[in-house]
């Protein structure tokens, strides 16, 4: 029973997390309650799918889908940007986790359990949460972050070339979670490859986001 009470209080945590740096990322307003609420309900989809029946692979394609339904039909943001900031946040969250995972593994951290309670698993999660929740008021605190995702689903957009740019970095985001399991659980050696995969990624669609935020063409 406590071990299901946590994994749903860092599930949500994380979700938070998430949910905070896209905003802030993007300069859109916090919604916390709503934040919140989506990531109870990622919590449950996470436990049933993953716990309860033992489905990883499923599990992570319905997190990532449950993450841009929810950026698309509860907080309002444009089907096509809500993409994008999916995409965004989770390359750079999965950042963030990989290198904790990498740093924290290599001293079996990770492995340390207490009374079957994986502790050190949701230190990893509480790290990256936190750090996740410092990118983000750092960026919001120094005004930081792009202005081009329009806060109306119902304005009209014209996508171009710079838009399909954004998005088709975004489509790799999800993959990778896949290779990061599979390298995770198979070939621990390889594991160092993961984060620089999102780092070249999310290089990429840092630069292009600069570049369409001052208007420039690429």
């Amino acid at each position: 029973m406590l071990d299901s009470v946590l994994f749903i209080v860092f599930s949500v945590l994380e979700s938070t997390a998430l949910f905070y740096l896209a905003f802030k990322i993007f300069k859109i307003d916090l919604y916390p309650k709503e934040m919140v609420f989506a990531g109870l309900i990622m919590a449950f989809f996470s436990y049933v799918i993953r716990v309860n029946n033992g489905f990883a692979g499923i599990d992570v394609f319905t997190q990532y889908l449950l993450v841009f339904l929810f950026l698309w039909l509860l907080f309002r943001i444009h089907v096509f940007y809500a993409a994008i900031m999916t995409g965004m946040s989770y390359q750079l969250y999965m950042l963030i986790q990989s290198i904790l995972y990498l740093l924290m593994s290599t001293s079996g951290i990770t492995d340390f359990k207490l009374h079957s309670i994986s502790i050190g698993v949701y230190l990893m999660q509480t790290l990256s949460a936190l750090t996740a929740f410092s990118i983000g008021h750092y960026i919001g605190r120094k005004r930081k972050g792009f202005d081009f995702v329009p806060d109306k689903p119902e304005e009209r957009i014209v996508l171009g070339h710079q838009e399909k740019v954004l998005f088709t970095l975004s489509l790799p985001s999800i993959l990778i979670v896949y290779l990061m399991i599979y390298v995770s659980e198979n070939s621990s050696q390889l594991f160092i490859l993961i984060p620089l995969a999102y780092a070249v990624l999310l290089f990429g669609y840092l630069d292009f986001s600069i570049k369409k935020n001052r208007g420039d063409e690429f």
